[in-house]
């Protein structure tokens, strides 16, 4: 149940992440919560593909580990 619980965490993250950088990229001005961070678009963009590149991993991860521990 661990192992779904963190599946979930990260295809949000994921979700987060990517609708994220679209929306950057469509309107540059529309940094959202991450307005006020030094730096603009460019900072912006790299915090939300980090977000997005964490989430496939911890997903990936996650969904490993919950089938290797449904076979046992």
């Amino acid at each position: 149940m661990k192992f779904v619980m963190l599946q979930v965490a990260g295809m949000l993250l994921l979700v987060l992440g990517a609708q994220g950088a679209i929306r950057l990229i469509a309107d540059h001005d529309a940094a959202g919560l991450l307005g006020g961070m030094p730096g603009g678009f460019p900072a912006a963009l790299v915090v939300h593909l980090a977000g997005t590149l964490a989430g496939i991993l911890l997903a990936g991860w996650a969904n490993g580990r919950a089938k290797a521990g449904g076979r046992g």
